[in-house]
């Protein structure tokens, strides 16, 4: 049987693990709240991202349609 000094000093060693525990979990809780966000964020980003390119390749498309019929305008009247 433990003396009361031991059963005192490991009483008190769980109660910093127990402590140190809880400052952990509430750490895991912290970063798994902000990493859903900056998931959610990349997520917006991505799409954002993939509309401006549909755009972009829009403009690109009727700008190119547009040198076409300047250049047939251009041949046509030479």
């Amino acid at each position: 049987m433990p003396d009361p000094t031991t059963y005192s000093k490991l009483k008190d060693q769980i109660g910093q693990l127990e402590v140190q525990l809880n400052d952990v979990l509430t750490l895991v809780e912290s970063l798994s709240a902000e990493n859903s966000i900056l998931k959610e964020r990349e997520s917006k980003l991505l799409h954002e991202r993939a509309e401006l390119h549909n755009r972009n390749d829009k403009v690109r498309s009727q700008v190119e349609s547009m040198i076409q019929r300047l250049k047939t305008l251009d041949h046509n009247n030479n």
